[in-house]
């Protein structure tokens, strides 16, 4: 019997301690799987693509994250709503997974509480699906009948909420002396590259001021 007390005695703890490990393990899993709790509609999310213009994409805007979208929230599910080739919307699960190492961050407007009311976010889901199956504007130009993915964003919080989430910049702007930018411009456009085309980089976007993180 005095043997067996304390074997019996370090069983109990050893039992203790593992079931203490796993409620431990199921707590920082259930920490660790995306907090889609915290996002609402109108979130932005931003990603480093894994598309063949991401690198020079980056280089030009010294920026890590080269891709970006709407979150929008439909019943229990999220979405994001993008320019890529063709404009769509995809769940937010597959939108993550695709991106390079599944990193993300994602960003809302500070006094989205009072400004992106649901009649707000009804008019910018409704303008994001106007822009569905249009082509990815590879020009970068600033209309409507080609998108590319910052221009997206941009003009559904312009258009729905009257915001300009960050202005916009002239081309000659960023920095296109990369020999890889370069190489880029000039497969697109030749020797007329337009310097003083307005655009707006997703980097552009995820600096502004008038976001702030929620996610990362």
């Amino acid at each position: 019997m005095k043997t067996a007390f304390p074997r019996r005695a370090g069983l109990a703890a050893l039992t203790l301690w593992l079931a203490l490990c796993m409620i431990g393990v199921f707590t920082s899993l259930g920490k660790a799987k995306p907090a889609y709790e915290k996002l609402q509609d109108g979130d932005l999310i931003f990603q480093e693509s894994n598309s063949p213009q991401s690198l020079a994409i980056k280089l030009a805007t010294k920026s890590q994250y080269s891709h970006c979208g709407i979150i929008f929230k439909e019943g229990s599910e999220y979405y994001v709503s993008e320019a890529v080739q063709p404009v769509q919307t995809i769940p937010l699960k597959e939108w993550i997974e695709r991106g390079v190492q599944q990193r993300y961050v994602v960003k809302r407007l500070k006094n989205a509480d009072t400004v992106l009311t649901p009649a707000i976010v009804a008019e910018m889901k409704r303008i994001a699906r106007s822009f569905e199956g249009a082509p990815y504007d590879i020009y970068f130009e600033w209309s409507d009948t080609a998108m590319y993915c910052s221009e997206f964003v941009w003009k559904i919080y312009n258009r729905a909420a009257g915001i300009e989430i960050t202005p916009l910049r002239k081309m000659k702007e960023f920095n296109l002396n990369n020999p890889l930018v370069k190489f880029e411009l000039i497969k697109r456009y030749g020797q007329d590259i337009p310097y003083e085309q307005l655009a707006v980089a997703p980097s552009d976007i995820l600096h502004s001021p008038l976001l702030e993180t929620v996610e990362e």
